[in-house]
């Protein structure tokens, strides 16, 4: 990020014009990034146009290329697909269609064009912008526009977003649509699960992924599958007999399914297409397991968009409006992206010609290579993969206990996080223990061995396995430190929410007292509140937004056939604004009311006044979202009576609490990947902290690094101590005192027509992602 002196966005764009096209395949969520691009456009003072059908209404113009006004992207959030249409376009592919194409254009004095598409889509978007001063001459030239109106339209500025289910562009760690794709997948996943468990099958599963296998190995992680097939990563030779004998020990060990993944792009190492058929032909021949296969096709790209896409895509249409107000000649075509949680800006000749090299490396079969080219975040879900599938247990012991225990609310997500952290202890030798009921349990002895089987099929189980309690351990430090010299703990892992963090703060306090707690331990963020000092997110906490998310678009589509309502809804977090902030970006609320933006009666009214203005234009609903804790005296039941009283004969209020429903149901992707993830680390820090650690014969561990927080910070999962982290924390609110999200607040405002100030003093840099092919 670069900081530059502050300009007032709202005069950017004046005398500009945008316009936006999807294009190629579809992909959910690319509605919210429309919609995004043509608010901030319009907030700008812009003119943002519609162009329908893709490059083909480019080229054909007229009504194809149409003005969009704020209303016309209403109630689009919510939608999958893209309402303004994509094709696949030959004409475009012609200099004759280009020239086409650049006369419209500067007819309507469009020189600002945002493709959102795949990298098909953006390598003709940058091919139109370098041929675009030959085009206006030939326009000239021909009499069709002026020597004036060429003058003007001098610059052609690009800017593209990636919409692919596939995420197979490199640059970015995610794609629009990729998480909704993997939404689609593990319903079906999880409903498979069901019925092969009930008859003891063997299913394999055939993902989208023609050169990218991202899906397929997100899914394997996710679902906790026994093999996955994927283009980057063909198998070595022989692995039939490998993939057979891993099915009848998978059986051994007593599970009652094998679940076996396939990216449609699936190679051997000569080049030879792997499909379902053959592997359920082998697998029925040479171990007789009833098999079955399924082909999910254009499932995967149906239905609505998660909340991450639609956050995801909104973040990148306003870093698209950004970029392209900002550019000057000399900038080149760029792609907005995701890293970690932040938005940045890639050359995007460079993104693609990273992308071609991926391709060129597999068909080389320099599988590594290929691997390192899609990037850390796909590096990182395969060494995971590695780790937790292609195993033989260990014949040593290491004769070292591990104990891991849940802490707070339950939350989903929590168990993948145990089952990788025991599978992964597993692996390493050691004896993995599970503690039950939290810090009471541990003070209780109510701890129990583990075994492999044990944790089978944890990953799609929402909640706790294990039993929480948000009982802190200070009052019972003296019982916690005969149990762990009872059962011997050398480690502990504590899952779970602001409780784990403040737990593991009390346990390390108890060391100058309890010799037996000088032991390694981490805290593994999960909670729904998103509120752990150290972690950008919490697992869990994907889960409860997607929950939110989905009931506020059957709460507003409720109110279809009804003129003129508000919703009033409450949602949960304690002080922490997390989910009221996002579950508004992804559903598009006039306002969310958090505790660390304190507001007051004057920002009530002006609310009030805002919705009254809006009722009087085509869009007759409103979505105010209320954090639990954001005001003790302005509270759910107040606002609404303040809505209700104020809008008499204007609109009428409904009222509705969330409650537990946002702890509860099945982890999401995301949930589950993470915690897996987060799992693993955990306990291969654990492992290589316990060496360290280990003096005459016996674990000694008293230093403040010996008792970390494992959080995603940025870009990466890194390690902090709970000391450290102590001065970031607000104990008393129960949340950190400095909070990445709330810069994404004036967004919120933005895309619900408040004149509020985008703060443009922090500008996402142009970074480069060729430097990658370096270093291989």
């Amino acid at each position: 990020m670069q900081n530059h002196p502050e300009v007032d966005a709202t005069k950017m764009g004046v005398g500009k014009s945008i316009a936006v096209l999807t294009s190629g395949g579809d992909a959910q969520g690319m509605n919210a990034a429309v919609r995004a691009t043509v608010r901030v456009g319009i907030y700008t003072g812009a003119k943002v146009y519609f162009v329908h059908e893709g490059y083909q209404g480019l080229v054909d113009g007229g009504d194809n290329i149409r003005l969009a006004t704020w209303e016309s992207v209403s109630m689009m959030l919510q939608l999958g697909g893209t309402v303004i249409g994509s094709a696949r376009c030959q004409d475009f592919r012609t200099k004759e269609g280009r020239s086409k194409a650049a006369y419209n254009l500067v007819k309507l004095g469009i020189t600002n064009l945002c493709v959102i598409g795949g990298d098909g889509s953006l390598t003709g978007a940058n091919e139109f912008r370098n041929e675009w001063s030959e085009h206006l001459a030939i326009l000239v030239k021909a009499g069709k526009i002026s020597v004036e109106e060429a003058k003007r339209s001098s610059h052609l500025h690009i800017v593209g977003m990636v919409g692919s289910i596939d995420n197979d562009f490199c640059g970015t760690d995610m794609t629009i649509g990729t998480d909704s794709a993997l939404h689609r997948i593990m319903e079906v996943v999880d409903a498979i699960t069901t019925t092969a468990q009930s008859h003891q099958r063997a299913f394999i599963l055939e993902v989208m992924g023609r050169h990218c296998g991202y899906l397929a190995l997100v899914t394997a992680l996710a679902c906790g599958a026994d093999w996955v097939f994927i283009p980057e990563m063909p198998p070595d030779e022989g692995w039939e007999e490998h993939l057979c004998r891993r099915l009848a020990e998978q059986r051994g060990r007593g599970s009652r399914l094998n679940i076996i993944i396939v990216a449609e792009g699936a190679l051997d190492r000569h080049g030879k297409p792997i499909t379902c058929d053959m592997i359920k032909n082998l697998v029925s021949k040479r171990l007789g397991f009833d098999t079955r296969s399924t082909i999910l096709g254009h499932v995967q790209r149906g239905g609505t968009p998660s909340a991450f896409d639609r956050i995801l895509a909104s973040r990148m249409g306003v870093e698209a409006v950004m970029a392209l107000l900002e550019a000057t000649p000399e900038t080149p075509a760029c792609v907005v992206s995701l890293s970690g949680n932040m938005a940045v800006r890639l050359p995007l000749m460079e993104c693609v010609q990273v992308t071609k090299d991926v391709t060129k490396a597999m068909a080389e079969g320099r599988f590594q290579d290929a691997v390192k080219l899609r990037g850390r975040s796909f590096e990182h879900n395969l060494e995971t993969y590695k780790l937790l599938a292609h195993v033989h247990l260990p014949d040593v012991k290491s004769n070292i206990n591990i104990a891991i225990l849940n802490v707070g609310a339950p939350c989903a997500g929590m168990n993948a996080a145990v089952r990788s952290s025991v599978r992964i202890g597993i692996l390493q030798g050691h004896n993995m223990l599970v503690v039950h009921d939290g810090f009471e349990g541990l003070a209780q002895g109510l701890i129990e061995p583990v075994t492999w089987a044990g944790v089978a099929g944890w990953t799609g189980k929402g909640g706790s396995n294990l039993g929480t309690k948000r009982t802190l351990p200070a009052g019972m430090l003296e019982e916690i430190s005969q149990t762990i010299a009872k059962f011997n703990i050398h480690a502990l892992v504590i899952i779970g929410g602001f409780e784990a963090f403040l737990g593991g703060l009390q346990l390390v306090t108890g060391r100058e007292k309890y010799e037996e707690l000088c032991v390694p331990l981490v805290v593994v963020p999960a909670t729904v509140s998103n509120n752990v000092p150290g972690s950008d997110f919490s697992i869990g906490a994907d889960t409860a937004l997607n929950t939110i998310t989905m009931t506020c678009d059957r709460i507003k589509q409720s109110a279809a056939g009804t003129k003129r309502r508000v919703f009033i809804i409450e949602t949960m977090g304690g002080y922490c604004g997390y989910l009221a902030t996002m579950a508004g970006l992804a559903s598009g609320a006039d306002a969310a009311y958090i505790f660390e933006e304190p507001f007051g009666i004057h920002e009530l009214e002006m609310n009030v006044q805002h919705l009254v203005e809006k009722m009087k234009t085509t869009v007759k609903r409103g979505l105010i979202l209320r954090n639990e804790d954001c005001n003790a005296n302005y509270t759910t039941d107040f606002i609404f009576k303040l809505y209700s009283e104020e809008g008499k004969g204007v609109f009428d209020c409904r009222m509705n609490v969330l409650g537990h429903m946002q702890q509860g149901g099945t982890p999401t992707p995301f949930d589950r990947n993470f915690g897996t993830k987060m799992g693993a680390k955990a306990v291969l820090w654990l492992t290589d902290k316990l060496k360290e650690c280990y003096r005459h014969g016996r674990i000694f561990a008293n230093t403040p690094d010996s008792a970390c927080v494992l959080g995603m910070k940025r870009r990466s999962l890194v390690f902090q101590s709970l000391a450290e982290l102590k001065d970031q924390t607000d104990f008393e609110h129960r949340i950190a005192k400095i909070q990445w999200w709330l810069r994404l607040r004036p967004i919120l405002k933005i895309l619900a027509k408040y004149k509020t100030n985008l703060d443009t003093s922090e500008k996402a840099a142009m970074e480069h992602v060729i430097k990658k092919r370096g270093a291989i």
